[in-house]
């Protein structure tokens, strides 16, 4: 049905949602029998690249120079690197800059892909590979707020530059306090769905939504609603300021 031109999605100066009525699908030159949303890259002044990759039964994804981390959201993928391993839902991969590798759905699949270009730090050894099940980490509070839980999908030290979690909030779980910050985000709802201030303006969002937010776009989100609310978040990490400064 046409919308008549009406939409939830918005681009303001700090900050982008996306909704899936006006995601546009793309081939990417790794791919095969798959196709890519993007939704931010640095054609938005983002320094990462953030897209879903829909793939086809036997779909592939091809080799990046980049750091690659792969978050599955439905089906099953099979990934051919230093090891052979399969991903299924909620089951992740972090593939450090440099390593070969290909991934190739076993069935009709989607996933959430992150490539960023790898910031060095004098005298620490680049990050190995890490995999695991986001279902099967320990969650924390925030700020001692059980209603609030957050999952951290990679190891909190410096020889990562970013760092890709889950939050979780339960029926009218909020974060306490507007947050501003160096930090830009990608974030993907996954579940349920609340309201989130970006800037000077506030949206409804639900699962499927994904949303941009430039270094110091004031933030804050609450959840709505009789079901938990849940998203995937990414944010650089670990670097001094003027580490890989944005051009």
């Amino acid at each position: 049905m046409h919308n008549l031109g009406h939409t939830r999605s918005a681009r303001k100066s700090d900050h982008l949602l996306l909704t899936p009525d006006t995601f546009i699908r793309t081939a990417l030159p790794s791919m095969k029998d798959a196709v890519a949303i993007v939704h931010a890259s640095p054609a938005i002044g983002a320094a990462f690249t953030m897209y879903t990759v829909e793939f086809e039964p036997g779909g592939e994804l091809g080799d990046t120079s980049a750091q690659r981390f792969v978050f599955v959201l439905t089906g099953s993928l099979q990934v051919l690197a230093a090891a052979k391993q399969t991903l299924g839902p909620k089951n992740f991969l972090y593939l450090p800059q440099g390593d070969s590798h290909r991934i190739s759905a076993t069935e009709k699949s989607t996933a959430i892909v992150v490539e960023k270009n790898y910031v060095a730090l004098p005298n620490v050894k680049a990050p190995d590979a890490v995999s695991g099940d986001e279902q099967k980490l320990a969650s924390s509070p925030i700020v001692g707020d059980d209603r609030l839980q957050v999952k951290s999908m990679l190891p909190d030290n410096p020889s990562f530059d970013f760092a890709v979690n889950t939050l979780s909030y339960a029926p009218g779980a909020s974060l306490p306090v507007v947050e501003m910050h160096i930090m830009e985000h990608g974030l993907l709802m996954l579940e349920g769905g609340g309201v989130y201030r970006l800037g000077d303006d506030w949206y409804s969002v639900t699962a499927g939504d994904f949303i941009y937010m430039a270094p110091w776009c004031p933030q804050w989100f609450g959840a709505i609603g009789k079901t938990p609310a849940k998203y995937l978040i990414y944010k650089d990490w670990n670097r001094y300021p003027l580490a890989g400064s944005r051009k």
